[in-house]
């Protein structure tokens, strides 16, 4: 199944300190808040992991969701902190920048030129210019237990096509001129613990139907079955939530509405502010 029309999107992490990390994207790495929003209740489509309490969540990269690859940050009142396993690997990044603003604020610099975000996310930065013709992300790195099965999963399944592969790694994604998702065989068992993420992907409405399909039919795991998910003022989309052989959480959004949920507000970044200042959990 070939989904030329797919595009990656974000990536999902969980946080406990929501100050120290809206300081380390935005003052470290050199990010920008795109929209910020907040929920009353748990997500539907566990957006926010297995939790029904009140969270927000805030899209944050280096430039519109409709050609960047960003990040999504979502904060679950009053949780603190997540127990990390080995599923998540890292991003990278390109932004000699980055390093330089670390360096400044006296942000640790691990080995290899590794920042580490607040609950132990890892973005690994390539020392060159961040890029001004095209997105500084290059990839999201995932643990795989067994990488022909992931193969066979990405590739032969859901259609991402493989632009890079070796014996303990392949990088995959839908285009060329965007964020690649690399996956890397590990020899110990995939320990996705607390503060698991999810990676995303639009898709057209038409295509989340033959997704649907082709999951079905290969018996593969449906976390969330398709359901439309409503933002508090903004655009509905309909989202369906899969799941890898590994347990890796799979979005996949229709294009056409998340364009317009994902357009960038101007007042994102008071939100996040106004939000962390008052918050009391």
């Amino acid at each position: 199944m070939a989904l030329l029309n797919g595009r990656a999107l974000h990536y999902v992490f969980k946080i406990g300190d929501r100050k120290l990390t809206a300081q380390f994207y935005r003052e470290v790495l050199g990010m920008k808040v795109l929209r910020h929003e907040e929920f009353a209740d748990g997500c539907e489509a566990a957006c926010n992991g297995p939790y029904a309490n009140r969270w927000s969540k805030t899209m944050i990269g280096y430039g519109p969701e409709d050609n960047h690859f960003v990040v999504e940050l979502t904060y679950n009142y009053p949780i603190k902190s997540y127990e990390t396993g080995n599923d998540f690997i890292g991003i990278a990044v390109r932004s000699r920048e980055a390093l330089v603003r670390a360096k400044q604020l006296n942000w640790p610099i691990l080995p290899g030129n590794v920042l580490e975000a607040p609950g132990g996310y890892k973005f690994f930065i390539i020392d060159e210019l961040q890029p001004t013709d095209k997105d500084p992300v290059e990839k999201v790195i995932l643990a795989s237990s067994n990488l022909q099965r992931s193969l066979d999963y990405w590739n032969n399944l859901l259609g991402l096509k493989v632009f890079e592969q070796s014996e303990r790694s392949a990088v995959l994604g839908f285009k060329e001129a965007e964020a690649k998702l690399e996956l890397q065989e590990i020899s110990d068992p995939i320990n996705r613990a607390k503060a698991y993420g999810r990676i995303a992907f639009s898709v057209p409405l038409e295509e989340q139907d033959v997704i649907d399909a082709k999951v079905k039919e290969a018996n593969a795991t449906i976390l969330t079955p398709l359901i439309s998910l409503d933002t508090p003022g903004k655009a509905t989309v309909r989202v369906i939530i899969l799941a890898d052989p590994d347990g890796h959480e799979i979005c996949f959004v229709d294009d056409e509405n998340f364009r317009k949920l994902s357009a960038f507000d101007e007042d994102g970044d008071k939100l996040l502010n106004r939000y962390i200042n008052k918050d009391q959990s």
